[in-house]
């Protein structure tokens, strides 16, 4: 079971866009939980995707109960990118089938999202720094998610 990377009510086309893009690169599935601030017909999210939204597994989601649905008839486990975290994303143990999730750009997550993750994780900055752009963040967070998944199957298959 692959990664999926859950954008939660995304503002911004370009980051929606630049994220599914990273997604179709990666190998990792998406989620989108609705309502988005833009329509994905935009000029900007299409230009941002470019053709590689064709190379990628979206599942969009009407709502965050819909999301959430989906996810517990999945049994998967909701881990959230949030600087309200405490746990480092370095630290923090990844494993198959993880859905790592962004809110949104202008709000975060709203706290009924942070209830319901089983995992909080933040990426470590320097004081007096709000946060990195959601799509940077994300792009740290599957890296990671990636290399600690390749590495604990390459041992495995020694």
């Amino acid at each position: 079971m692959s990664l999926t990377l859950a954008l939660y009510q995304p503002d911004i086309p370009q980051n929606c866009g630049t994220m599914l893009r990273a997604c179709a690169c990666l190998g990792v599935s998406a989620a989108v939980i609705e309502p988005a601030g833009f329509d994905a017909s935009d000029r900007n999210f299409r230009r941002a995707g470019m053709d590689y939204l064709d190379h990628i597994e979206i599942v969009r989601h009407a709502s965050w109960n819909a999301f959430e649905a989906w996810r517990a008839r999945a049994g998967r486990r909701l881990v959230l990118l949030t600087t309200r975290a405490a746990v480092p994303y370095t630290g923090f143990a990844f494993a198959a089938g993880d859905v790592l999730m962004v809110g949104r750009e202008s709000a975060g997550a709203p706290d009924a999202v942070h209830a319901a993750a089983d995992a909080r994780i933040v990426i470590p900055m320097r004081p007096g720094l709000r946060s990195l752009n959601v799509a940077v963040a994300a792009g740290m967070a599957l890296g990671e998610a990636i290399r600690q998944i390749d590495a604990r199957r390459d041992r495995n298959q020694a």
